[in-house]
């Protein structure tokens, strides 16, 4: 299985293969038939409160993925599983986020945790 990670605004494309939102919130101004997506799997985003304190009060980013990965381990731990036990049924699968910021998004520790 391929995992990858791409903005949910950019076009989708058949190289994506099985597509899944990883946001908790639907992103602004997209469409549900636009975005293509085979699955919205907001239980393993950001709790509410760390997605508020990384993106409106500035948490830094290293205080930010420690406990995003405490989530992961923790609350999430079910829903993690979950996602990667049907991420195992695709050859590609293509997870979506919202941010502008390619280098520091949750995504990307979440794609690091599913590889695990």
């Amino acid at each position: 299985m391929e995992l990858r990670t791409k903005r949910v605004y950019d076009d989708p494309a058949p190289a994506d293969g099985f597509r899944v939102l990883v946001d908790r919130l639907w992103p602004r101004g997209l469409s549900k038939e636009w975005a293509a997506l085979d699955l919205w799997a907001k239980e393993v985003a950001p709790s509410t409160e760390l997605r508020r304190a990384f993106h409106r009060d500035g948490l830094p980013w290293d205080s930010f993925a420690e406990a995003y990965r405490a989530e992961l381990a923790g609350p999430a731990h079910a829903a993690v599983e979950a996602l990667r036990d049907e991420l195992a049924r695709h050859p590609v699968a293509t997870l979506l986020y919202g941010v502008h910021d390619e280098q520091h998004n949750h995504a990307l520790l979440l794609l690091d945790a599913l590889g695990r």
